[in-house]
């Protein structure tokens, strides 16, 4: 009965109108605070906000958590010259345990022996079929490959990255992931510690 005179429709637009005019309450009380601020931010996705709480990308952006992950990056260290130390060393596990198989793998080889070398010639990644459950990071056991934080990926064309735009260096894992970080530098440190502690025989 009441959505026969229009009672529903005017309940709804009250309800827009509300949250228009609280908008700018809460615009007045945050002034120049509620926008392109991180307490800003944090304020909109809180019980406490009032008014519209979206946030205005690409001008704002809601901070990730460190556990986020998007596409894999291949871990480098950075050598005293500046020469990049890839801890790749080719073995393929990543790419047979991704299950939309996105991993290409070209292993390089000594031209004089023929043998492989642990160093990849070449790395890709089809970021358009990846996706991003990050068991290549997880079974890796050189710790060689990452999960990024980087989703802002739009493209007219193909997403296919080579081993050059996969590459980035170890302070950068660091810094989008500085508690994952640590805890593996501990854990290799100590490792460390114990192979070269002495034995009871020395």
């Amino acid at each position: 009965m009441n959505d026969m005179y229009g009672k529903g429709i005017l309940k709804g637009l009250s309800v827009s109108l509300k949250r228009f005019f609280e908008t700018y309450l809460d615009d007045l009380s945050w002034i120049g605070r509620r926008y392109n601020t991180d307490a800003g931010i944090a304020h909109r996705g809180s019980k406490d906000a009032r008014g519209i709480f979206t946030v205005q990308y690409p001008e704002e952006k809601i901070p990730v958590p460190e556990e986020f992950r998007f596409i894999p990056f291949l871990v480098y260290n950075e050598g005293p010259n500046g020469e990049k130390n890839l801890l790749c060393t080719s073995c393929g596990i990543c790419a047979k345990v991704c299950p939309p198989q996105c991993i290409w793998i070209v292993r390089s080889t000594d031209p004089a022996t023929g043998r492989p070398i642990p160093d990849p010639a070449e790395f890709y990644i089809d970021a358009d079929i990846c996706m991003n459950c990050g068991l290549c990071a997880e079974y890796c056991p050189f710790d060689a490959i990452k999960m990024d934080h980087d989703y802002e990926l739009a493209a007219f064309g193909r997403h296919i990255y080579n081993k050059a735009m996969l590459s980035k260096p170890t302070k950068y894992y660091e810094s989008i992931r500085p508690e994952n970080a640590t805890r593996e530098n501990a854990a290799r440190a100590a490792k460390l510690a114990a192979r070269t502690a002495p034995t009871k025989a020395d």
